[in-house]
């Protein structure tokens, strides 16, 4: 049966990926999102026009992957490194039909006002992204403050910040709406998590239900993975040819067609909780220490926590979040013996493996056909990756490199 899924789920379920990109601070776009779409009802807006603003607000840092850049953008007032975040994420959803009208707001998010107008950027575009940057300045300016218990004691200082950037940094109107709005403690008590968990529910409620279609979750899929990936040049392509090899895994062990697709999605999605990592330890050219280990290990965790809260992704989210389970129990994040997993898993437990080692990246070269075909033989003659996957993957070694490469079969046929 073909994936069903309501894209509005999806989308506020994958936002929580870009959260965890905080690491100690991971609600960042729902503040943003929550505090933009008050603004927006204090400004009479329509319930689409809220709906939109409050979307914008939970996706805007959609090009950000690095826990460096997140620092420097919650930390920094203006920060000169913005604009190729916002240009990344610009053209991430400028392709993509459901989401498109978000992409020339999210390229302009971190653009001054008086900037806007002296360039000419139309109305449509530039109230919806400097609202969306008062918004994230006012969150970087009081995300010190969330943990101390002392919010309310601190919204007149950030008022204050604002208050002198009218009509430079931020539309005089969009200051009006904001010093309205936040002059009441509703509106700063609202960040606090209970109250954020409730709002979020109450806005998925509010939206009209979107059945996505297969090539939409796939290209959704797609996006996400381009995000993990662009994390880390370590990692760079990494989800994708994880996905390539383990739907063809698929194909080659007789799966039907609908869950080699779902296999696609899960191997775009299958390393969403490395959004968590520090850059640091995805980088580090080394071994991991103990604690490193830990940090590293809790992202399948995380990418069960993510996908576990989208209808029909029941499977996606076992399949995903158990590519780190090894036969025998000895893997993570739950030690499932692999051999009690479905055959799905276990598939993407190989094409992880595989494509990781023959990936190259900027401290190694990736091991040749014949080193990856010896090396996965170990790991089937120890018993750590399932005996009939392995077998299918060194009968179509040529093909499943290229495939993890993301280059076509006859590259790989020539190497």
């Amino acid at each position: 049966m073909p994936i069903q899924a309501d894209l509005r789920q999806v989308i506020y379920a994958l936002s929580d990926a870009l959260d965890l990109v905080g690491v100690d601070d991971i609600a960042h776009g729902k503040r943003v999102g929550v505090m933009a779409a008050e603004c927006a009802k204090a400004m009479n807006w329509s319930q689409d026009e809220v709906l939109f603003i409050f979307d914008l607000g939970i996706l805007h840092d959609i090009g950000v992957s690095s826990t460096a850049a997140h620092h420097h953008l919650t930390h920094q007032f203006e920060w000169t490194g913005s604009p190729a975040y916002t240009r990344f994420g610009h053209d991430l959803l400028k392709d993509f039909c459901p989401l498109a009208r978000m992409a020339l707001p999210i390229l302009y998010h971190h653009t001054r006002w008086d900037v806007m107008v002296r360039e000419g950027v139309s109305p449509q575009v530039a109230i919806p992204a400097n609202l969306i940057l008062l918004m994230d300045r006012v969150d970087a300016l009081m995300a010190q403050h969330y943990t101390s218990g002392k919010i309310l004691q601190q919204r007149d200082s950030t008022r204050h910040e604002i208050t002198i950037r009218k009509g430079s940094y931020f539309s005089p109107r969009l200051v009006d709406a904001f010093l309205q709005i936040s002059a009441h403690e509703s509106f700063w008590l609202r960040m606090e998590p209970r109250a954020l968990a409730g709002y979020m529910n109450d806005m998925a409620a509010l939206g009209t239900p979107y059945a996505a279609t297969p090539a939409e979750l796939q290209q959704l899929a797609e996006i996400f993975a381009r995000i993990v990936d662009a994390k880390s040049p370590f990692t760079f392509t990494h989800s994708r040819g994880v996905a390539q090899v383990a739907a063809r895994l698929g194909q080659l062990l007789g799966l039907a067609p609908e869950q080699c697709e779902k296999l696609q999605i899960a191997g775009l999605l299958h390393d969403l909780g490395k959004l968590r990592v520090p850059d640091e330890i995805l980088d580090k050219p080394a071994g991991l220490d103990q604690n490193e280990r830990l940090l590293m290990n809790a992202h399948s965790f995380e990418t069960k926590q993510i996908l576990r809260n989208i209808d029909g992704f029941e499977d996606i989210q076992l399949w995903a979040g158990s590519h780190h389970e090894e036969p025998g129990g000895l893997g993570y994040p739950d030690g499932i013996d692999a051999a009690q997993l479905p055959i799905e898993a276990r598939i993407l437990r190989v094409a992880d493996i595989f494509q990781a080692m023959v990936q190259d990246r900027p401290y190694r070269q990736g091991l040749s056909l014949e080193a990856a075909g010896l090396f996965m033989h170990e790991l089937q003659k120890s018993g750590r990756i399932d005996a009939a996957v392995g077998q299918a993957l060194q009968a179509h070694l040529p093909e499943l490199l290229a495939a993890a490469r993301l280059e076509d079969s006859a590259t790989a046929e020539a190497a």
